[in-house]
């Protein structure tokens, strides 16, 4: 019987190359404002590569998406619309 481990709520460190990566091509903002789960997922995504070319190549997809917008790990992702509250007139 095979188990599925749910993904991890523990937050994945920024490794020092990732995080100068985002501050050489200044996307450390673009970065943050993706979602916790996508910050976490790309960021282990990269950690769990075999070996340093494979790593590379996983830190570059991120840059690119991140620069060009619109996908996540090679999978189109749009933004959600941000929520307005209604204001109530008395």
């Amino acid at each position: 019987m095979s188990r599925v481990n749910a993904p991890s709520k523990t937050p994945q460190p920024m490794p020092g190359n990732v995080k100068a990566a985002l501050a050489k091509r200044e996307l450390m903002e673009t970065f943050r404002a993706r979602p916790d789960y996508q910050q976490n997922d790309y960021l282990k995504w990269i950690a769990l590569a075999v070996g340093p070319a494979a790593k590379d190549k996983r830190l570059q997809q991120m840059l690119e998406e991140l620069e060009t917008g619109g996908l996540f790990k090679g999978e189109p992702w749009t933004p959600p619309t941000p929520v307005t509250r209604a204001t109530s007139k008395p």
